[in-house]
């Protein structure tokens, strides 16, 4: 570790050197200035973590120095020598980040307990943003490998050299595609899956960015075995999963994750920790608030079924029970509810509220809502505008 020691007076800087214990707190190197023109340099080329300054000195100043240092994102420790205890030097200081002061005359136990906490104190941050950059870098990465993998597997370009240093060596890749439980988090689960591959050598774990149920996870082809009994004892939440054939070249994976695809929405799956064990009123109460969030989108109730892991047969029987409409109605309401809103508080066109709701056909939507409303949206939303004129003119009188 570096440290400087600031101060215009030659005498006062000689009488920190000879009191300070420097080598049995770690500083191998220490450095002299006369003023903050020329500390400021010696910062610039040398970086020192401790720096000792007085506050009063010709040309820059300590307080001129520490501003200079808090502007530059000085992450080292500052502590100021001073003759002067005055309270507005101080505050300033703190203002900016200083991590101690000590008066003059200087003694030798002050000067070194306060040495030996400003060195404890940046050895913690040092260590802490070491760990706050790996983990970002960490974070880039991963977020890279997903990324990469993602657009393999939808059809977009991508960089099998990319794609293999995420890879051990091996001259096939079994492509295994898991599906969580819709109402699980399955991010935590995936990582975890994806450093026990890394760290077996077994092959990697890659979340989906497409849609946040699905991994695809690559690995050695005689490994697999070992993988799914590892997930068996070590997940708890149900999976399903289907298995494709060995690929020897990363440029296959596009179609072999359609074939899996394919295989996922035919039910052609495997299960683990089944989800029958779950709470079925639960399940189902997932279903409706997952409807409730998504009815703007295309619902059905295959899409339900590969989401939460039950039959079509199941949720459509389930789902009426629960809400007292079948699903298709529920929606429908839903749409038709939200369609009065946006006629009555904004000025969106007929076809734009349509296309908002998911319908593409505004005829087709005009039919629906006057079914259900017993007018048109165009209509419902005179007579809406009416009424409120009514009010306020009622209101005036």
């Amino acid at each position: 570790m570096k440290a400087l020691m600031i101060d215009d007076e030659i005498n006062v800087r000689f009488v920190m050197k000879q009191l300070g214990e420097w080598a049995k707190y770690g500083i191998t190197t220490l450095f002299e200035a006369a003023n903050g023109q020329e500390a400021k340099r010696i910062i610039e080329k040398e970086s020192p973590e401790i720096i000792f300054t007085d506050i009063k000195m010709p040309g820059m100043n300590g307080m001129e120095l520490i501003e200079w240092l808090h502007e530059n994102s000085y992450t080292g420790k500052v502590i100021f020598i001073t003759g002067y205890d005055d309270y507005s030097f101080m505050r300033k200081a703190i203002q900016f980040s200083s991590f101690d002061y000590l008066l003059k005359p200087i003694e030798a136990e002050p000067f070194n307990h306060t040495l030996a906490a400003a060195v404890e104190a940046w050895k913690k941050e040092e260590k802490e943003r070491n760990n706050k950059e790996n983990g970002d870098m960490e974070d880039v990465k991963r977020f890279r490998m997903n990324q990469v993998v993602t657009q393999a597997c939808i059809g977009e370009q991508f960089d099998e050299l990319e794609i293999s240093s995420f890879l051990p060596n091996a001259d096939q890749y079994e492509l295994t595609l898991m599906s969580f439980y819709q109402m699980h988090h399955a991010e935590p689960y995936v990582q975890q899956l994806a450093d026990e591959l890394m760290k077996q050598g077994w092959g990697n774990a890659f979340a989906l960015q497409h849609d946040s149920t699905l991994c695809l996870v690559m690995s050695k082809e005689s490994d697999w075995i070992l993988i799914e009994e590892w997930i068996s004892q070590q997940f708890d939440i149900p999976i399903r999963l289907v298995s494709g054939k060995p690929i020897s070249f990363l440029n296959e994976i596009p179609r072999s994750y359609r074939d899996l695809q394919r295989e996922m929405e035919g039910q052609n799956y495997r299960s683990i920790h089944r989800v029958n064990d779950l709470d079925d009123a639960r399940r189902m109460q997932d279903i409706v608030a997952y409807v409730e969030m998504y009815y703007m989108e295309d619902l059905s109730l295959e899409k339900l079924a590969n989401r939460f892991f039950l039959s079509r047969e199941h949720i459509s029987r389930k789902f009426k029970q629960q809400t007292g409409l079948p699903l298709s109605k529920y929606v429908m309401n839903l749409r038709i509810n939200q369609a009065k809103t946006w006629l009555m508080e904004t000025e969106e066109s007929i076809l734009s509220i349509s296309l908002m709701l998911g319908y593409q056909d505004e005829k087709y939507f005009s039919k629906l809502f006057k079914k259900v409303v017993g007018m048109t949206p165009f209509e419902y939303r005179n007579a809406k505008e009416k009424q409120a004129l009514t009010s306020r003119e009622c209101e005036t009188y």
